[in-house]
């Protein structure tokens, strides 16, 4: 008899037999839990993607109570954040916790990518895995610019104001296209509408993404630091002769782990939320706490620092016949080459525990690049920010561009046939 058979579990009785038969509760419990036998040597960079879950739900659940005392109105969107943070019963805990978790959630997905880069996540079979990830990826960054503007204060709408104004220098319908995305010639009650709209539908659809995301991750299996296939080697543990024998099941191993890292990141984040939740104003900025002027610009105009990598690299590129338009092109060019890099990639291994030492180098170089370009995202444009932007953007595509060369000819490592713990 095999331990399968020996281990199975009798049918459940009472409610949850009821509701079995009706829905396959316990089907779905055993396949993307109990009997989801993920790799054994995943360690501290697999609790990223766990926790950017957690701060999906709390963006979401916090965004509902927000909306009920929110009104979108030029006239009155200001004046009811002020209210909320005022007058609602903990309003500003709600306020400053959606806040604080938009940072955090862009902070968490960005090294659940960086993992990604690290364990050759993107490689075959993993192709469709990592593309949905970069839809999830956008997605965030198009709820994130919607919400930008809501708060209606000056650096929000300026912000959103040169944001938008993007889109006027596509040739030839650029001025009908940034019109069409204000809906109106200006940024106004109009355009806070529809944003508002929309930052309220995306991340019901981001919640969508993540399940395709789970789905597909459980269809092709999770990877390792190793860059190892599980399901390829050898079977049978202690729990299933038909399981990878370097396989633990998810539940309750990873669970306990995943509970263990979600309550270190509460107490960072309960620490930013309750001592600094502008978090020296990175997270919110000064000007955001004074309401909308249109007549009164703000010295110095920045987006989110989420958003500043990319901001930098529009800056970089110098205009040509006064358009910004390669600039745009840059910036959006960033975002979606990270679609192509299952094809980049030429290494013969995954992960970066066996690549050679150009892989390493230029890895650390993309990282120290985007945290470069995040920083001078946030200066006030002079001579030497925009050369070093424009250094650090050429090292940020190099990483790209030049990855099937230095991943054809760098020297690999031996690849151990069980993973390493």
């Amino acid at each position: 008899m095999s331990s399968d058979s020996a281990n199975a579990q009798p049918a459940p009785g009472g409610f949850l037999g009821w509701l079995d038969k009706r829905f396959p509760v316990i089907d779905t419990w055993n396949e993307h839990l109990a009997q989801y036998y993920a790799p054994k040597n995943m360690g501290f960079w697999a609790f990223f993607g766990s926790l950017a879950l957690v701060v999906l739900v709390l963006q979401i659940v916090t965004g509902l109570f927000l909306a009920m005392s929110y009104k979108p109105s030029a006239t009155e969107a200001f004046a009811s954040v002020e209210y909320i943070m005022r007058d609602v019963d903990w309003g500003w805990l709600i306020r400053y916790m959606h806040s604080t978790g938009a940072s955090f959630f862009f902070i968490l997905v960005y090294l659940h990518m960086f993992r990604g880069l690290m364990w050759g996540s993107y490689k075959k079979p993993r192709e469709l895995l990592w593309m949905i990830g970069v839809v999830i990826y956008l997605a965030m960054m198009a709820t994130a610019f919607f919400g930008y503007l809501l708060p209606w204060g000056q650096m929000s709408y300026w912000g959103a104001q040169v944001i938008v104004n993007l889109f006027s220098a596509v040739p030839g319908i650029g001025e009908s296209l940034s019109t069409w995305v204000r809906g109106d010639y200006v940024i106004s009650d109009a355009t806070l509408n529809r944003f508002y709209a929309f930052h309220f539908l995306l991340p019901f659809i981001l919640v969508g993404l993540v399940f395709v995301h789970i789905v597909a991750l459980h269809r092709v299996g999770s990877t390792n630091p190793d860059g190892i296939e599980i399901k390829k080697g050898p079977k049978g543990n202690k729990w299933s002769d038909t399981a990878p024998a370097d396989g633990i099941p998810f539940h309750p191993y990873y669970t306990v782990k995943d509970i263990m890292g979600l309550v270190a990141f509460a107490a960072i984040f309960s620490a930013v939320v309750f001592f600094t939740p502008d978090f020296h104003h990175l997270f919110l900025e000064a000007p955001n706490f004074q309401p909308a002027d249109p007549l009164k610009t703000p010295p110095h105009i920045a987006p989110v620092w989420y958003f500043t990598p990319y901001y930098a690299m529009l800056r970089a590129v110098p205009p040509i016949a006064a358009s910004q338009f390669p600039g745009v092109v840059v910036m959006f060019a960033a975002i979606l080459i990270l679609f192509f890099l299952p094809w980049l990639d030429r290494s013969p291994v995954r992960s970066m525990r066996y690549k050679g030492i150009l892989s390493k180098i230029f890895l650390a170089a993309f990282a120290v690049s985007f945290v470069v370009l995040a920083y001078l995202g946030l200066q006030p444009a002079s001579e030497l920010h925009t050369l070093l932007s424009q250094i650090f953007t050429v090292v940020y595509f190099s990483f790209f561009l030049l990855m099937p060369i230095y991943t054809k000819l760098e020297k690999t490592k031996p690849v151990p046939e069980r993973v390493t713990t």
